[in-house]
């Protein structure tokens, strides 16, 4: 028996990255369909490889692209997005109420799970592949590579442990029958892949726009799973070479997410221009938003001087309520040029900003995060401030920075012990601490035994 692979390829004539949605699978021997290429061939030829890996970027439900599933949701579970829909599903993640028969839920995981399946197979196929060019097989083996850590960054922060496969379809049955592994164990794993994907890859981007994963995208996460991870030091190191680059910038906040920004580390590529991020939080003027800023956060900047507040928001009123519109993307239909940017210098700012922080370095905390605030017209933070009024003022500046990114305040909260005081206040009468974990969702346990179920499920 054979494995295939299926590549569907998508070319774009305006973006130098191919879309593509790519499984692996095993048939009879009868050879592969017009739409599929037998495994082991699509890693003997330098193109064939780099269409299958190019496929990892699809921006569809199996792939990267999953912004919904990891921003909205996440986004509406912490205090800076507001649903305004009445969709059962949302909601429970709205009310920190989620039940483990959550479709949405179930779709994150198995979502993930898919790309990680995919993720899988290209690692092995590059790894055997003797026939490709060498630079160009580690860059897309840094690719590959870089894609895994990152799902299952999002994976562990979301349900905690979490099964950790890491072997192509040949072993479909073991992969499929693991048990949850220790959040450790997964954040080791995210590490090693990050760690070789920086080894692995250029510094210099592939296309015209940065929708391919270069190394300094590699160091930005790790940066990210270092300050996570409280490993303070590493953390600092890893923004250190983002931002000692010279390749990135921060520009007006108003041209921060055109897809020609120099603050663009990594984005999600697609064909129109548009970004899901901005097909969800823009409308007309007379429509709602499906999800909009939380009144609580858009109360929270400093001042009305804050350029983020005029750039990155809008107030609607609409049938005599108003809504505090996200207007970070300016596009929600046609066609664009905005793509949904995924790592951004900003951040880089704000991790290494913490990192000092929580080292005592105190003067060089404070000009990574004047850096940030300088661009949004603030004023310098008080050369006086402590320890905990730096780490305060940092964890403030995450707030109004990042809002509708990626969860990145969720996640903030919980890797902070900090969600039961602010979203306990502000949700009462449904959140539980047991909240700040997702539930495995119940489909998956009734199909593999060896899963458990979260506390307060």
């Amino acid at each position: 028996m054979k494995k295939t692979y299926k590549n569907f390829l998508l070319k774009s004539l305006t973006v130098a990255v191919v879309l593509s949605t790519a499984s692996c699978k095993k048939f009879v021997e009868i050879g592969a369909p017009p739409t599929q290429i037998l495994f082991e061939d699509a890693f003997k030829t330098d193109a064939s490889a780099q269409s299958t890996v190019l496929g990892l970027y699809a921006n569809n439900n199996g792939a990267i692209g999953s912004v919904g599933l990891y921003s909205f949701l996440s986004g509406i579970s912490a205090d800076d997005l507001q649903y305004n829909a009445t969709d059962a599903s949302y909601l429970e993640f709205a009310n920190n109420a989620v039940t483990n028969t959550n479709s949405l839920a179930a779709n994150t995981w198995q979502f993930s799970y898919a790309l990680i399946k995919n993720a899988n197979n290209v690692i092995s196929g590059l790894s055997s592949s003797s026939t490709l060019t060498p630079a160009l097989k580690n860059q897309l083996l840094g690719e590959a590579k870089f894609i895994r850590a990152f799902t299952y960054f999002y994976l562990v922060n979301l349900y905690g442990d979490v099964p950790l496969p890491l072997k192509d379809d040949y072993a479909a049955f073991e992969n499929a029958t693991l048990p949850r592994s220790p959040a450790s164990a997964v954040y080791t794993q995210v590490i090693a892949d990050l760690t070789e994907a920086q080894n692995l890859l250029p510094t210099s981007y592939t296309g015209t726009f940065r929708g391919r994963i270069n190394k300094y995208a590699a160091c930005s996460l790790l940066a990210r799973v270092y300050l996570y991870q409280k490993n303070y030091t590493a953390a600092e190191t890893q923004a250190t070479q983002v931002i000692a680059s010279n390749v990135y910038s921060l520009p007006a906040p108003d041209a921060a997410f055109l897809n020609t920004s120099n603050e663009v580390i990594w984005q999600i590529a697609n064909i129109s221009g548009v970004s899901l991020f901005g097909s969800n939080y823009v409308t007309l003027a007379t429509v709602v938003p499906a999800y909009t800023l939380r009144n609580e956060t858009y109360q929270s900047f400093e001042s009305a001087a804050d350029l983020r507040r005029s750039s990155w928001t809008i107030t609607k009123t609409i049938a005599g309520k108003i809504y505090y519109g996200i207007n970070k993307y300016k596009v929600n239909t046609g066609t664009g040029n905005e793509y949904s940017v995924a790592l951004r210098l900003a951040e880089l700012y704000l991790i290494r900003a913490e990192a000092r922080a929580q080292q005592g370095n105190l003067g060089t905390a404070k000009v990574d995060l004047d850096m940030v605030r300088t661009r949004a017209a603030l004023p310098a933070v008080s050369a006086s401030l402590t320890q905990a009024q730096m780490l305060s003022a940092i964890e403030q500046e995450r707030k109004v920075e990042l809002f509708g990114e990626w969860g990145h305040r969720w996640l903030d909260l919980k890797r902070t012990s900090r969600a039961d005081a602010v979203i306990g206040a502000i949700k009462p009468a449904t959140y539980k601490p047991t909240a700040v974990l997702y539930p495995v969702p119940q489909s998956q346990i009734l199909l593999n035994n060896s899963l458990t179920q979260n506390p307060g499920y």
